[in-house]
């Protein structure tokens, strides 16, 4: 429940942030005396719901690593940073993708791929998921997060946070458009119009209710995601059952807990209070959906 406030609160603090920014620059023009101006409103929507998001892709690799304090391997120094940074290139090869840097955080169980381009991404794993795994399913796990990558999840997610929050400025706008002109009804409507307190307490109000659909979409998105890279796994193993045995064991521990910002790049996550907001399935689904895997 926290994180899911957390997540909430975050998006919405940076469309506020945008839109104080844009309104001192005097971008908000679609508030005119002839009414509301739908062009200027969606072109303003637009610059509000993509900045936020495609800054945090920009810097989703260096805060990952700041966040989690994950050391990248720039020189192995074991037999198992050898063998990861082999493994990774393996796969990445494979998958027909530049080699990622590969990094290894103190944790639980957990791993995550992230970078704002397919050819310069961050593959990292916790040591808990290390101690925890045998190099099979280790294997598999650098697999899905290889999948990741080569399927381009971190900019679909991008877009479609782009694209959800757009729409929430949009309409969150135009309600409080309409609810503030049924309020002014039967005022003098020769004079200029200036938006009111109507206007204001509705749009608030909107961007919180329509923020809350919006990150249901957002993690429906990513659940299919997750599916996908499973699949990806098996695909660039050979064999589904290592990624089977993976997430069944994964399936037996508490997930480690990743940053927000991160959450939905993990292999796995903890189920929020409600599964229309999990970024991931079900650790059953997903081996249900490996074991009718053609």
């Amino acid at each position: 429940m926290k994180r899911i406030v957390l997540f909430l609160l975050t998006n919405l603090a940076v469309m506020v942030v945008m839109s104080i920014v844009l309104s001192l620059l005097g971008v908000n023009r679609f508030l005119t005396a002839h009414g509301l101006q739908m062009g200027t409103l969606l072109a303003f929507s637009l610059v509000v719901g993509f900045t936020g998001a495609i800054f945090s892709l920009l810097i989703s690799k260096p805060m990952a690593k700041w966040s989690t304090g994950a050391r990248v391997i720039d020189s192995p120094s074991s037999s198992i940073e050898f063998w990861l940074v082999n493994t990774v290139r393996t796969l990445s090869e494979r998958a027909g993708i530049q080699m990622p840097e590969v990094a290894i955080y103190e944790g639980e169980p957990n791993a995550f791929a992230t970078g704002a381009f397919k050819n310069s991404a961050l593959v990292a794993v916790s040591t808990g998921l290390l101690d925890s795994m045998t190099r099979e399913e280790v294997e598999a796990v650098l697999g899905h997060e290889i999948a990741h990558v080569a399927n381009g999840d971190m900019v679909t997610m991008t877009l479609i946070q782009g694209v959800v929050n757009t729409f929430v400025v949009f309409l969150a706008r135009v309600v409080g458009y309409f609810v503030d002109q049924t309020l002014l009804r039967g005022n003098d409507r020769d004079e200029e119009y200036r938006p009111g307190i109507g206007y204001m307490i509705t749009v608030f109000v909107c961007e919180i209710v329509f923020g809350i659909a919006a990150s249901m979409i957002v993690a429906w998105f990513s659940r299919q995601r997750e599916f996908r890279a499973d699949a990806g796994s098996a695909h660039l193993l050979g064999n589904r059952q290592p990624m089977i045995n993976a997430l069944a064991r994964l399936g037996g521990m508490q997930p480690g807990e990743l940053p927000q910002s991160i959450a939905a790049a993990g292999i796995s996550d903890k189920p929020g209070f409600s599964a229309l907001f999990s970024s991931h399935p079900p650790m059953e689904a997903r081996i249900a959906a490996l074991q009718n895997l053609k």
